[in-house]
C-alpha cells in the first residue's frame, strides 16, 4: 500500500526513542529497541513524542507513512513497552484514593483564590500566553473527544447512554459548526494561529504531550476502561469553572468573539454535562462492574497529576 497523502508532518524528534519510531516511519530507519523504554524518563520529552507518534496512527495518521504501520506488530511492541515505563510511573505518583466518593467531591472544591493557570491567565494573561496556551492545547482540542469515543463499545446500559449523549454533544449534535473541534479551531483563528491540525506537535511540551497519551492510553485498552471514565469525569467536573475564567481571559484581552465563546459554550455545556457523568456515567459503570471503582479513581487522580505539571511548566515559563 502506498504511504498516506494527508495528515501532518512526522514531528522532529526528541530523542533516541522518537528519532527511532519516526525513522521507522518514514522507512529510512530501524526500530528502537523495546528495552530502551525501561530507562527513559517516563514523562520526559523523548518517550512522550515517541508514544505520542505511535498513538497518532490510530487517529489521522502522517502524511509519508502507510496507514497499514497503524498495526505493524513490530511498532505495536515498542508502543508497550513505552506504554508500560508510562503507566508503571503514574500508578507510582499518583496519590493513593481514599474513597471515589471523597476523590469526586474534591473536584468540586474551588480555592477563594487560585494559582493555577486558568487563573493566571483570567488575571494577568497577555495574548502571547493565550496563543501559547492554545497551541499546547490543541493537540487535544483540535480532536477533543476522540479519545473517549473508543470507550463506548466498553460500556453498556445505563453507562453508554450517559456517554453517548456527552459525546453527542461534543459532537456539534448533529451541527458541523458547533463540533467542539471546530470551534477551537475558531479561537486559534481569532488568536492568529494555524488551525492545521497537528501543525503545533514540534512545540508540544512534553507536559502536554503526557495528557493527550494518557487519554489514548486509557481509550486503546479495554482493561483501563474504568481509568478512562475518572479521566473524563476529571475533567468534565473542573471544566466550567476554569473555562469561566478563560472566556473572562479572551474578553479581557480582545482575543476575539469565537475565543471567548469556545470558553463560554464550555461553561454551560459541561455543568450539566458533570451531573450526567457522576450519576449516569460513573453511576451506571458501577453498577455494572463494582470492582473498577479503584480505577476510575486511578484516572480522576492521574488526570489531575499530569494537569498539574502542565500548569506548573506552563507558569514557570511564563514568569520567566
Amino acid at each position: 500500500m502506498s504511504a498516506q497523502r494527508t495528515g501532518p508532518s512526522l514531528p522532529q524528534s526528541r530523542g533516541v526513542l522518537s528519532a527511532g519510531v519516526t525513522h521507522y516511519l518514514r522507512g529510512d530507519g530501524a526500530l528502537p529497541d523495546p528495552g530502551a523504554a525501561g530507562t527513559a524518563e517516563p514523562y520526559g520529552e523523548d518517550l512522550q513524542l515517541a508514544l505520542y507518534v505511535c498513538y497518532e496512527l490510530h487517529y489521522r495518521g502522517f502524511a509519508g507513512v502507510r496507514p497499514e504501520l497503524e498495526w505493524d506488530p513490530p511498532l505495536l511492541a515498542v508502543r508497550a513497552a513505552l506504554e508500560d515505563r508510562f503507566l508503571t510511573a503514574l500508578r507510582r505518583d499518583t496519590p493513593v484514593a481514599s474513597g471515589l466518593d471523597e476523590v469526586l467531591d474534591g473536584l468540586l472544591v474551588e480555592p477563594v483564590h487560585g494559582s493555577g493557570v486558568s487563573w493566571f491567565l483570567q488575571e494577568r494573561g497577555e495574548l502571547r500566553h493565550l496563543r501559547d496556551y492554545a497551541m499546547q492545547r490543541s493537540l487535544y482540542h483540535l480532536k477533543e473527544a476522540d479519545p473517549h469515543a473508543w470507550v463506548l463499545p466498553r460500556l453498556s446500559g445505563r453507562a453508554k447512554a450517559g456517554m453517548a449523549a456527552i459525546e453527542y454533544d461534543e459532537f456539534g449534535a448533529g451541527r458541523a459548526d458547533r463540533v467542539h473541534a471546530r470551534l477551537f479551531a475558531d479561537l486559534m483563528t481569532d488568536l492568529g494561529l494555524d488551525t492545521t491540525y497537528g501543525r503545533y506537535l514540534d512545540d508540544g511540551r512534553a507536559s502536554m504531550l503526557a495528557l493527550v497519551n494518557l487519554m489514548s492510553m486509557f481509550g486503546l485498552h479495554r482493561r483501563l476502561r474504568g481509568a478512562l471514565v475518572g479521566h473524563f469525569a476529571a475533567v468534565e467536573i473542573t471544566s466550567s469553572p476554569a473555562s469561566r475564567r478563560l472566556a473572562h481571559a479572551m474578553k479581557r484581552t480582545g482575543a476575539g468573539p469565537a475565543a471567548e465563546f469556545f470558553y463560554t459554550e464550555h461553561v454551560e455545556a459541561d455543568a450539566v454535562h458533570e451531573q450526567v457523568v457522576r450519576r449516569d456515567v460513573i453511576g451506571g459503570l458501577l453498577d455494572d462492574e463494582p470492582a473498577l471503582a479503584d480505577d476510575v479513581a486511578f484516572g480522576v487522580g492521574a488526570t489531575s497529576f499530569l494537569e498539574d505539571r502542565l500548569g506548573d511548566r506552563l507558569l514557570a515559563d511564563w514568569r520567566s
